[in-house]
């Protein structure tokens, strides 16, 4: 059975993370925090440093500006090595000045306030809403269809051809039933027909009305029968 092999580097990482742990526990506890508060510093130091460093890497990888995580980056990494400093004798634990303990006891605020940036910043812009500028619901308009070739005369020559016998008179089709047209789309039609009447000085067809509106047949015939 092979040994896995020993890697420096992370040997190397874990005791300089043990170390600096230990530091920013004894600042905070010499600053006046005390118990469990004074292990929470440094865990939320070195979080705050890897969540910027993790956020900067991503925000390079998508071309955006990374300056808010280097600021953020660099508020942790002076954290933790002015804890490493304090530790090494310029500084009396015994009697820490009152800068130190107002700069420890807001340091939670601060790691909360640049935690969330990290977290929520820089998000894609929202995609734009659904309702338009009136408050109605915006309409699909597909594109005129194109113009088809002229039949008639290839049908007036098979009519001719055939001369079929004249045949009874069909019966009268039955009235379409009643659609419910809700009240917006008849407003919004509405809008269309006054303004292509004021483009081109004739009232909209149903067919056009149809085409502007996206609708079926059906209901293109029960909105226009609305707006006359």
């Amino acid at each position: 059975m092979r040994l896995p092999r020993p890697d420096a580097v992370l040997i190397q990482a874990a005791i300089a993370g043990a170390l600096s742990f230990a530091h920013l526990h004894d600042v905070a506890e010499a600053a006046g925090q005390h118990d469990w508060k004074a292990w929470a510093y440094p865990v939320s130091v070195d979080l705050l440093l890897v969540a910027a460093w993790r956020r900067m890497r991503h925000l390079k990888s998508t071309g955006a500006p990374v300056r808010s995580a280097w600021t953020w980056f660099g508020i942790a990494l002076a954290a933790s090595l002015g804890a490493n400093i304090a530790t090494a004798g310029l500084l009396d634990l015994a009697h820490v000045p009152a800068w130190l303990r107002i700069l420890v006891a807001g340091w939670p605020a601060l790691a909360f306030f640049g935690g969330t940036l990290l977290a929520h910043g820089n998000r894609p812009a929202d995609e734009p809403e659904l309702a338009s500028d009136d408050g109605e619901l915006p309409l699909y308009e597909p594109d005129p269809p194109a113009d088809l070739p002229d039949a008639e005369p290839e049908l007036e020559a098979v009519e001719a051809a055939a001369a079929p016998a004249a045949l009874p008179a069909a019966p009268a089709p039955a009235p379409a039933p009643t659609v419910a047209v809700p009240a917006v789309l008849v407003d919004h039609a509405r809008k269309i027909a006054d303004d292509h009447h004021a483009r081109t000085g004739q009232p909209i067809d149903t067919e056009t009305l149809r085409v502007r509106l996206g609708v079926p047949p059906h209901f293109a015939t029960a909105i226009a029968a609305q707006l006359t």
